[in-house]
């Protein structure tokens, strides 16, 4: 294989002459006739004996043509696109160079690449970004316990009183209008947690009270907007029987459940550092925002004629990353699609607005990069692939092996980029609570029509 020339055209594109040799095409072609030819029969041949020149005259000289490209042409235009040392960002149209091109001493294929694009920036430094601030409450650290103290629960059954609320009961019940039972209304042993509001209204509270193996009459009037409509507004009986009850009961906080339950002595501690884990998500969370917020104003003003295959590849992998999501939870594709009622390009449809602003960021720090002559050094490609072989449990040598080195580059230069776009702009900071409170004005009468309540999706 040699790469012939090279031709940039418009719309980001570049055409790749290759030459493969004939001896080397011929060579693949008679590996071909080899594989297959225990499948041919021909005329005053034994089945697999039929010689390929036989053959060729027969099904046509170019009989094995396409299968030996196949195998050949892959590996070649690998080559081309390293020696050429452009950057494919999608799959290359294919022509041969003329018609007679198997005749001739060496077999001239073009292929026609989309090629990463340049880009003209308006600025990206100096700009203007708001950080929001976000206090940590004592109620969302009581939460955080609350739920730890959950996790670390047991269930205790009761039998020496009777039930009441915050109790999980098992009853049988079976409803009836006017005496006559409706479907759907009677069940066996159900679990029913008093004052999880589960059951029409005033059925909870009328268990409260009652002891195991009793029977009684709960009396309840479904509500007008009931999803039953020949049930809506009607009085009903349930006639039930508790047999069983329940009540979590909670560890208590102390110095001991703590070191129980994590690398810390005291409960104060243990908040503490539950304050600060909520701390340094919401500032996480806070820098995304403001990175996001600074990359969308330099894309508002970016001049660059990105190829559609960037925006179809990334589709692609946006809708088999939220589709392997189902999987692991048991939910094939298809399923998926049959309890959506969606196509698979009405899926894929979804996810074209995230796919055009990941695409344009991308290319927008690739621009910065470039005008700040960003690189990656081989510590920084080192330390990637070893913070991604922690990620995903494995080492850097078998992450190597399916995660390409460009991939890992471009990674760490988009990083660089972004953090010279952040280090040189104006950032202000409100708070949570002022940024809550103008998200909640009154959209309906604001006359302001710079205000971002106007703009598309406000109300989200």
């Amino acid at each position: 294989m040699s790469l012939k020339n090279i031709e940039k055209k418009e719309n980001n594109t570049v055409v790749l002459s290759v030459a493969i040799a004939k001896a080397d095409f011929d060579a693949e072609v008679t590996k071909v006739y080899r594989k297959n030819v225990s499948k041919i029969s021909v005329p005053g041949f034994r089945k697999g004996k039929a010689p390929k020149s036989v053959i060729e005259r027969m099904y046509g000289k170019g009989v094995f043509y396409e299968e030996a490209l196949d195998a050949i042409l892959p590996g070649a235009l690998r080559s081309a696109v390293e020696e050429a040392g452009i950057e494919s960002v999608g799959e290359p149209s294919i022509d041969l160079a003329d018609e007679d091109a198997f005749d001739k001493e060496e077999i001239i294929i073009t292929a026609t690449y989309p090629v990463f694009p340049a880009a003209t920036l308006e600025s990206y430094k100096g700009l203007e970004a708001e950080k929001i601030v976000r206090t940590v409450s004592d109620e969302e650290v009581e939460n955080v316990v609350s739920s730890d103290l959950k996790k670390h629960s047991r269930i205790i059954e009761v039998s020496d009183r009777p039930a009441a609320m915050g109790d999980t009961v098992k009853i049988d019940y079976e409803g009836s209008v006017d005496g006559v039972a409706f479907d759907g209304g009677k069940a066996e042993n159900h679990s029913l947690k008093l004052g999880s509001g589960s059951f029409i209204p005033g059925f909870e509270e009328q268990i409260v009270g009652h002891s195991i193996d009793e029977s009684f009459d709960v009396n309840v009037t479904f509500p007008e907007k009931y999803h039953a409509e020949d049930l809506a507004g009607k009085a009903a009986v349930f006639a039930c029987k508790l047999n069983a009850i329940e009540f979590e009961e909670l560890p208590a906080l102390d110095d001991e459940f703590v070191k129980d339950i994590s690398e810390f002595d005291t409960v104060d501690e243990y908040k503490a550092d539950i304050k600060a884990n909520i701390e340094k998500r919401y500032e996480e969370n806070s820098k995304m925002d403001v990175e996001s917020k600074l990359v969308e104003k330099i894309v508002s003003g970016m001049t660059s004629d990105i190829p559609q295959a960037m925006y179809d590849n990334e589709v692609n992998a946006l809708a088999e990353e939220y589709a392997s999501n189902f999987a692991r939870q048991g939910i094939s594709f298809d399923m998926y699609l049959k309890y959506t009622g969606m196509t698979a390009e009405q899926f894929k449809e979804q996810f074209k607005p995230q796919a055009e602003r990941n695409v344009k960021a991308r290319v927008a720090l690739r621009a910065v990069a470039s005008l700040e002559g960003i690189t990656a050094s081989e510590d920084e490609i080192k330390e990637k692939y070893e913070a991604l072989a922690t990620l995903y449990k494995t080492t850097a040598e078998e992450l190597k092996a399916y995660v390409n080195e460009k991939l890992v580059i471009n990674d760490i230069v988009n990083e660089k980029a972004l953090k010279v776009v952040v280090d040189n702009a104006v950032i202000t900071e409100k708070s949570y609570e002022d940024a809550a409170a103008e998200h909640a004005h009154d959209h309906e009468h604001c006359d302001d029509e710079n205000c971002d309540c106007h703009k598309e999706g406000a109300d989200e």
